[in-house]
């Protein structure tokens, strides 16, 4: 374990804190005789949990006494429907924001319940750098305007969000939550699944404004409604109780990492460090997004050809890095260097991609 660093894009690296003490309270949860995956959802033993992580969330965001928060199921994909089937009703246009893969798969979903409409693409770019949305025109009847802040695929990143006026703005957020300060007020909608982040797979937050519970139709199915999951506090159905544990335990982990601030400064630090590298290289390594829309959360990037990546890929793995291996509809290499990945092991991933180059260049 000591050898190994672990880039996976998702589920990714989780802190080894968070692991042992899991792993210390497996079987006796806390004295009371049963592990946290046998425990009943009604339990005091879980509602503290529950309850606990919903206020760690609250507080580690700011957010004002008009958000409510979901741990619901599905992952992020259930909610490219669950979205639009809660407020794309019948007369309204949902505005998307196509900047890559995920905000595409959600955009194809919101086309199947209702009519959308494309404000921005990336597409031109090949989405390898976000698009300009400053100067979207956005009408004020939309239901909403969907946004990815972070497409793990290409490596792209947000690096401001529009101000929508009073159209709700939607935003997954599924591979960037926590990773950087952010003004709460300007979203009527976050969601984000966990297992990147802030967790195992298993569970995804929802942040919903309360103000946008009234919209909702009467007529889509009870699991399906915000309105009935923030009614019964997630808790309408079985939750996923230990993927919500982990959660809790994830969140007092950037508790003692000294909050949001902090976090955020070592994600810089790490990606700062691993694109020095690839600008350094002299077209040795490049990297695969525009520099202005740069990830810091996912590092894409190529070698100087097919076989030196492939033999790249072979070094690294019999090393220890794990997870290197681009996703398959893009190729080529990427480092997912979320909130839980050591900075060392950041440096020990760039000085193995400096010496390579010098052994190969």
């Amino acid at each position: 374990m000591a050898n190994t660093y672990n880039f996976n894009a998702g589920p990714g690296a989780l802190p080894r804190e968070v692991l042992q003490e899991a792993q210390e309270e497996l079987r006796n949860y806390q004295g009371i005789g049963a592990s946290i995956l046998e425990i009943s959802h009604r339990s005091r033993a879980y509602e503290s949990i529950h309850h606990e992580a919903q206020q760690l969330i609250k507080e580690l965001m700011n957010l004002s006494s008009d958000y409510e928060v979901l741990f619901l199921h599905g992952g992020a994909s259930l909610q490219f429907s669950m979205v639009p089937l809660n407020f794309l009703t019948e007369g309204k246009v949902a505005g998307y924001i196509h900047c890559g893969t995920w905000s595409g798969k959600a955009w194809q979903e919101a086309q199947k319940i209702g009519k959308t409409l494309v404000l921005a693409s990336g597409e031109k770019q090949r989405f390898k750098q976000m698009p300009e949305l400053s100067k979207m025109n956005i009408p004020n009847e939309m239901a909403y305007v969907h946004l990815t802040s972070n497409e793990t695929i290409d490596g792209i990143q947000c690096r401001s969000f529009p101000d929508t006026g009073h159209v709700p703005l939607v935003v997954d957020m599924s591979s960037d939550i926590f990773s950087r300060p952010l003004e709460p007020s300007r979203f009527s909608l976050i969601y984000a699944g966990a297992q990147k982040n802030l967790g195992p797979a298993g569970v995804t937050i929802v942040i919903i404004h309360r103000s946008l519970l009234e919209h909702i139709p009467e007529n889509i199915p009870d699991i399906l409604s915000y309105r009935t999951q923030v009614k019964h506090h997630s808790l309408y159905n079985t939750p996923p109780v230990f993927s919500v544990y982990m959660l809790n335990l994830v969140l007092k982990w950037i508790v003692n990492q000294g909050g949001v601030q902090r976090v955020a400064i070592r994600n810089q630090q790490k990606a700062d460090l691993l694109y020095q590298v690839l600008d350094n290289s002299g077209g040795f390594y490049k990297g695969l997004a525009y520099k202005d829309s740069r990830s810091v959360m996912n590092v894409t990037f190529r070698a100087a050809s097919s076989d030196m990546e492939n033999k790249l890929l072979s070094e690294l793995e019999q090393e220890g890095f794990l997870g290197l291996k681009g996703h398959q509809a893009a190729g080529h290499l990427r480092a997912s260097i979320y909130n839980a990945v050591p900075y060392e092991h950041c440096k020990a991933l760039a000085d193995f991609l400096t010496e390579f180059q010098k052994r190969n260049g």
